[in-house]
């Protein structure tokens, strides 16, 4: 009998153990899990905030002007944004408005014009494992219809020349031949 008994003791030996080393494991990797999360939602954070300053440009060229909410944006067909995003860095998944005019003294958004949104996040003290937009900073990350607020030339223009106030860019326009090209 006392042979069952200490067969039956090692075996709780070895699982005690067996729980701790994963216990370990799981410790050093927790930290990884964690900031493979993060990196996810900044992923999805970018996504979405492109898709709604992509549908607000949209929005503005059928309209001429820009919503003074999301759901606006939404009651278009056919559709320019496939749904209303949340923001994945926050629990409830509401958005900080970017506004064409400057809030008053309360701060209130309400029926201003949207031209863009941003992160209410805080998480990781606001500071983000990508750089976007030149700043790691998730309040920094504006995702707006109008990129050059401030009328500025903008480098992020995806043909490489600089946008100027009005769409006209900066690179000369291909000439068309005034005559054809002569065969030799």
């Amino acid at each position: 009998m006392s042979v069952h008994r200490t067969q039956r003791g090692f075996t709780m030996a070895l699982a005690l153990a067996l729980a701790v080393a994963m216990g370990i494991l799981l410790m050093k990797a927790g930290p990884s899990v964690i900031r493979e999360v993060q990196r996810e939602n900044e992923a999805e954070l970018i996504f979405r905030g492109e898709a709604i300053a992509n549908a607000l440009r949209v929005y503005f060229a059928k309209t001429g002007k820009y919503p003074t909410d999301l759901d606006e944006v939404m009651k278009i067909r056919p559709r320019i944004l496939r749904q209303k995003y949340k923001d994945p860095m926050t629990p409830d998944g509401e958005w900080e408005y970017i506004t064409q005019v400057q809030p008053g003294a309360s701060g209130n958004t309400k029926g201003l014009p949207i031209i863009g949104v941003r992160t209410l996040t805080n998480a990781n003290g606001g500071n983000a494992f990508r750089l976007y937009q030149n700043t790691t900073l998730y309040h920094g990350w504006q995702f707006t219809a109008e990129q050059n607020l401030l009328g500025l030339s903008n480098p992020l223009n995806s043909g490489g020349a600089a946008l100027k106030p009005g769409g006209a860019s900066d690179k000369p326009a291909d000439k068309p031949a005034d005559k054809p090209a002569s065969k030799e």
